[in-house]
């Protein structure tokens, strides 16, 4: 294969392909192979008709047609890697004549790319950093959290109230009928809990051992399993037994149970640490977000609005596989929503723009430093990925390289080191200076609006090893 790219006007391409004609020869038998399994000969068993007489028998062009079908998505994957163009956006291909015999194949793609970016200031920049100040309230918070995991269940004579455990037996029918999962017996269940659902929640308040009570439970059109959305349940529940939960006090035994510390006031001292730290990512975090955003603003990038819709559009569309992938049809969703793809697409539209900015001063950046990444910085992403598929680091890049989607993982981690220059040198400052600078006008904040946070690496994100934008 062959590609010459050239420039088109707002951010756009044209790759230029051709395909030899070895390629396109072995693409038709292979056609012919998968057409041989409809077609029917004397004295040839279904399937076993040689490619040579399904390319007599059907004609070569069809043959080509349907070679050209199966294999145009491939090589358009392909065209782009060697070219190392990330698209956005769908493509425009134009597939000229088919190949005669011995004739290599012509097509072109246009697509929207990535626009460039005029670099400003992006060296040194003042930057916002949130002051880390543990709250009392978060420490009592886990540490009552801890506590409830030590609490224990002690049955009483009395109603049951939010925060009791109810021992119950319930049958439940729909139209009369059981269904799976419709009866237990010796069920245990706490009152006011997350995940509880409401009706049960309501209908056994207030009720004592022996108490007998009917349920009516709606389930609702997105409830799982598909076969209960939308229908109407009636549990017959006896409630057999109510439970106090009781709690550990709050003192340096517990925190020697709960713990390897062997006072209340060390174990509040490690929860504060711990709380800290994550904070402390929070904020390095955000600060970077922000210093990147930073030098978006000091820098010039013009984005078509064609190529902000197609990046929209692409958000979006990682959404529904990510539903998909989880049981939630994309429609469903958006009618629960009240909205329509229109709408999710054109709200998506002003972080698709910011989004499209950084990457575009990113690259600049990593350009203007000359940064590099190397073989064994390769190697050491590939860690997590390699340990999750049960292979060693060095073989995972060797896949990658042998489908040409190493450069993709060089580019996300270039990307990195950009941003990393940009934060490693950027000025922290208060919160609050930073927020009043935000209010005076600047010639920047004519270019717009900022839109949501990224980091590189964001977006589009690999959906596995084998997607990488």
């Amino acid at each position: 294969m062959r590609t010459t790219v050239s420039e088109l006007p707002d951010s756009r391409v044209k790759i230029d392909v051709a395909v030899e004609p070895e390629a396109i020869a072995k693409r038709v038998d292979r056609a012919a192979v998968g057409l041989a399994g409809e077609l029917k000969l004397p004295g040839f068993r279904k399937g076993k008709v040689p490619p040579a007489l399904v390319i007599q028998r059907l004609g070569r062009e069809a043959v080509v047609e349907q070679a050209l079908r199966d294999s145009l998505p491939e090589w358009y994957e392909r065209a782009l890697i060697e070219a190392r163009i990330n698209p956005i956006g769908d493509p425009k291909l134009d597939v000229g004549e088919l190949p005669g015999d011995g004739e290599e194949l012509a097509f072109t793609i246009e697509v929207a790319v990535r626009p460039p970016a005029e670099l400003g200031e992006y060296r040194g920049l003042e930057v916002g950093r949130a002051e880390i100040e543990v709250p009392e309230e978060a420490v009592d918070a886990e540490v009552e959290r801890l506590q409830e995991g030590f609490g224990s269940l002690h049955p009483v004579e009395r109603p049951a109230a939010a925060g009791d455990a109810v021992v119950i037996d319930f049958e439940g029918t729909i139209g009369g009928e059981p269904f799976e999962g419709s009866t237990s017996k010796d069920f245990v269940i706490e009152l006011g809990a997350e995940g509880l659902l409401p009706e049960f929640d309501t209908g056994l308040a207030g009720a004592g051992a022996g108490d007998e009570r009917t349920i009516e439970v709606s389930f609702p059109d997105d409830h799982e399993p598909a076969e209960l959305a939308g229908k109407t349940a009636s549990f017959a529940v006896e409630v057999k037994e109510v439970r106090e939960k009781q709690l550990p006090e709050l003192n340096d035994e517990f925190a020697a149970e709960a713990s390897e510390f062997d006072t209340l006031e060390e174990l509040r001292a490690d929860i504060a640490d711990k709380i800290r730290e994550a904070l402390d990512r929070q904020a390095a975090e955000s600060f970077r977000e922000s210093a990147v955003d930073a030098a978006v603003e000091k820098a010039t990038v013009n984005v078509p609005e064609d190529v902000v819709t197609a990046r929209a559009t692409e958000m979006w569309e990682r959404v529904e596989r990510s539903l998909a992938a989880r049981g939630i049809a994309p429609e469903s969703y958006l009618e629960m929503q009240d909205r329509t793809r229109e709408d999710v697409i054109g709200d998506a539209r002003p972080d698709a723009e910011q989004q499209l900015k950084r990457e575009a001063v990113l690259v600049a950046v990593a350009e203007a430093e000359s940064l590099e990444v190397s073989d064994d910085e390769l190697t050491e992403s590939l860690s997590h990925a390699a340990e999750h598929e049960g292979v060693k680091p060095a073989k995972l890049l060797e896949q990658l390289r042998s489908s040409g989607r190493d450069s993709l993982l060089r580019e996300d981690l270039m990307l990195r080191k950009a941003a990393d220059v940009i934060a490693d040198s950027a000025e922290p400052i208060a919160l609050e200076k930073a927020a009043a600078r935000e209010q005076i006008w600047t010639p920047e904040k004519e270019r717009g609006e900022k839109g949501g946070l990224w980091t590189p690496g964001d977006g589009p994100p690999p959906e596995d090893t084998e997607d990488a934008r």
